[in-house]
């Protein structure tokens, strides 16, 4: 058998997490179950917004998120996660409260670094890697290096 269900959430439904990474956002979240006699099989889709505070200018932004997630529910005697997508429920359980994973998949979403958008054009500053090889090659080709080898003869 399977069963649709829509839900939308908000800001309302961020403040019921203690500690929440995420306090203001939009989500639809659409969701996929398929009950079996040994299993409930369920796929998430979820799209929207959260909003985010970026980590050089300490500014809010919006971030899209967009992501399908899936997780299995088998049947058993008490309640007990197995892995991230596999949980045991017991067998006469009549309702399944998704909220808290839906948080996780929408918390999921955070990139590692918030950058406001505005800023994500300008230039990082990271680690370049050159082989020894193109170390070599641009020494050659640097006539900086030729007055320097002029020196030395």
């Amino acid at each position: 058998t399977t069963h649709e269900y829509t839900f939308v959430v908000s800001n309302a439904f961020f403040e019921c997490f203690e500690n929440s990474l995420i306090e203001k956002g939009n989500a639809k979240i659409e969701v996929i179950l398929t009950k079996s006699e040994t299993l409930i099989s369920t796929q998430f889709q979820i799209k929207g917004e959260i909003e985010l505070i970026c980590d050089r200018s300490l500014e809010p932004f919006n971030q899209e998120i967009e992501s399908t997630n899936n997780m299995l529910f088998k049947f058993g005697d008490t309640w007990e996660e197995l892995s991230d997508e596999i949980v045991v429920i017991p067998r006469d359980q009549q309702r399944l409260n998704v909220s808290q994973f839906i948080y996780e998949f929408i918390c999921l979403n955070i990139p590692m670094k918030k950058i406001h958008p505005k800023l994500r054009d300008q230039n990082d500053v990271g680690i370049i890697y050159s082989s020894k090889e193109e170390i070599e090659e641009n020494k050659n080709n640097d006539p900086r290096w030729d007055k320097l080898k002029g020196l030395i003869k």
